[in-house]
C-alpha cells in the first residue's frame, strides 16, 4: 500500500504537497466526468421501462432478448464483423509494409509522403465520406462491402503505420544485414527476423485499426446501403427514428467489447516493453 503514497523530497513545502494532491484530484474528477455518462448507460439496458430514464422502475432482460431476436440488429452485427476484420487485415498489411519501407530508406520527400499517409487521421471524417462517395459512385463501389472495406482500411492504416514506426525506432538493422549475408531472401528476412520482433507493434496497430473501423459511422452513412448497415449506423438510425432501450443494450455490449480491446492493447504494450 505504501508504494501508492507520494514520496516528497525533503525540501518540499506544504504548497508543493497541496499542488500534488490538487493535480491528482483534478485528474480523478475529469475521469469521473468522462466515464460517468458511459457507466450510466449500463443500468438502463436492464430497465423494465420503455424509456431511457431514471429512476429505474424495475429490472428486465427484455431489451437483450429484443436485441438478439431482431433481424435488423443481427444483420448489422454481421456486417460489422465482416467489414471490420477485413478492413483491419488490409490496413495492417499496408501500414506495416509502409512503416518498414519508411524506416529503412531515406529519400527526398520522405516527410511529405509520411504526411500524406497519415492524412486520414487529421482530415475531417465528413470530408473523407464525401470524397469517397463522389469517387466510388463513378466506379460502382457505393452500396458494396468492397468500397466500405477499402475506406475503413484507409482510415485504420495510419494507426498501424505510426505504431509500427514507433516500434521500429529501436529495431537493430544489423539483424537484417546478418540475415541477408547468410543468404536469406528479403521476404524470408522480413518474415523470420523483422516481423517477430515488431509483432507487438503490429498487433497494437491492428487493434487500433479494428476499433476505428468497428466504431465508424460517418463514412458508412455515405457509402453503405441498407444491406451493409453496421452496428454504429443501426444505432444512429435507432436514435434518430425511435429511441429504445435496445440501444442501451447494444451500447453495453460495445462497452464491454471495447474495454476488452483496450485491455488486450495494454497487455501487448507490456509485452513490447
Amino acid at each position: 500500500m505504501s508504494k501508492f503514497l507520494p514520496v516528497f523530497p525533503a525540501y518540499s513545502t506544504w504548497l508543493d504537497k497541496l499542488g500534488w494532491w490538487a493535480l491528482r484530484a483534478f485528474g480523478v474528477g475529469m475521469l469521473v466526468f468522462l466515464l460517468l455518462p458511459i457507466v450510466v448507460i449500463i443500468p438502463l439496458s436492464f430497465s423494465s421501462s420503455s424509456f431511457l430514464s431514471y429512476p429505474i422502475p424495475g429490472w428486465s432482460m427484455q431489451w437483450y432478448q429484443n436485441l438478439f431476436g431482431s433481424d435488423e440488429w443481427k444483420r448489422a452485427a454481421q456486417n460489422s464483423f465482416i467489414v471490420a476484420p477485413a478492413a483491419t487485415v488490409l490496413a495492417t498489411i499496408l501500414g506495416t509494409l509502409a512503416a518498414v519501407g519508411l524506416a529503412r530508406e531515406n529519400f527526398p520527400g520522405k516527410g511529405l509522403l509520411m504526411g500524406v499517409l497519415i492524412s486520414p487521421m487529421v482530415v475531417p471524417i465528413v470530408v473523407v465520406g464525401v470524397a469517397a462517395y463522389l469517387s466510388f459512385a463513378k466506379v460502382g463501389l457505393t452500396d458494396s462491402y468492397a468500397g466500405l472495406i477499402m475506406v475503413h482500411a484507409a482510415l485504420g492504416a495510419p494507426f498501424v503505420l505510426t505504431t509500427v514506426l514507433a516500434t521500429l525506432q529501436g529495431f537493430n538493422q544489423n539483424l537484417v544485414r546478418a540475415s541477408q549475408s547468410l543468404g536469406a531472401s528479403p521476404w524470408t528476412t522480413f518474415w523470420r527476423v523483422t516481423l517477430p520482433i515488431i509483432a507487438p507493434g503490429v498487433f497494437s496497430g491492428a487493434l487500433f485499426a479494428f476499433a476505428t473501423s468497428f466504431d465508424e459511422v460517418v463514412v458508412t452513412l455515405f457509402l453503405a446501403g441498407p444491406s451493409q448497415s453496421t452496428l454504429p449506423r443501426q444505432m444512429f438510425n435507432g436514435i434518430r427514428e425511435n429511441i429504445s432501450p435496445t440501444i442501451a443494450a447494444v451500447a453495453t455490449l460495445l462497452i464491454i467489447f471495447t474495454t476488452s480491446l483496450l485491455l488486450a492493447l495494454e497487455w501487448l504494450r507490456g509485452r513490447r516493453q
